[in-house]
């Protein structure tokens, strides 16, 4: 697979930012300390939706607009996919559908829904919801975004430009992996400004993404 160059990231990135303020990078003191090391945080907590997420969403719904014949989305999600897909389509001017399982969290549908989303709970876990999310998306002529896809690291790498703008000597970036939208867009990032940081991926070692 062939990574976005360096223009394309930095375009996506300029999207991005007309609703997205970079979020901080910071070298916090304590963390330091206790590591023995430079720690530096990403605070993607400071999103519109909490998360890095919506970097990805806003690009693939400029896609989805400037394509046309597009009136409504759907996703299934857990939550900040959800959340992403809900408020970058309600930015482009666009419907948007979320399929949760039964049982999901409270707040991440209140906040789906407060972005203007129709959500619609179904089954007991994420597989069965994204299952029943494939055949409303084929019932109904409906575009369902996917958790990842290649557009949607291109948006989200906006955040590793920012960060590696601002601490381009870092030795080690550890980022947390779902699907993989996070360390792809990072991995993209880096290779596009021909830097050497070694990047790790972290998963849940009870709930292993792979």
């Amino acid at each position: 697979m062939k990574l976005p160059e360096l223009s394309e990231l930095q375009a996506a990135g300029e999207l991005v930012h007309r609703t997205v303020t970079p979020t901080a990078q910071i070298c916090w003191p304590l963390l330091s300390r206790r590591a023995g090391a430079e720690v530096w945080v990403k605070h993607e907590n400071h999103t519109p939706i909490g998360a890095f997420k919506v970097r990805g969403g806003l690009i693939y719904m400029d896609a989805i607009k400037r394509q046309g014949g597009t009136k409504r989305v759907l996703a299934a999600t857990r939550g900040n996919h959800g959340q992403s897909i809900a408020f970058a389509a309600a930015r482009a001017g666009l419907d948007s559908t979320i399929v949760v399982p039964r049982g999901n969290s409270p707040g991440k549908n209140a906040a789906m829904q407060a972005f203007g989303a129709e959500l619609i709970e179904h089954g007991r876990d994420f597989q069965e919801a994204l299952e029943h999310a494939l055949t409303l998306a084929g019932e109904n002529g409906v575009t369902l975004v996917p958790s990842f896809d290649m557009s949607l690291a291109k948006g989200v790498a906006s955040y590793a430009l920012e960060l590696l703008y601002a601490a381009p000597d870092l030795n080690t970036v550890y980022v947390p992996i779902g699907l993989g939208s996070g360390i792809c867009g990072l991995i993209s990032a880096r290779d596009a400004l021909g830097l050497k940081t070694h990047i790790v991926g972290v998963v849940s070692e009870n709930a292993a993404a792979y």
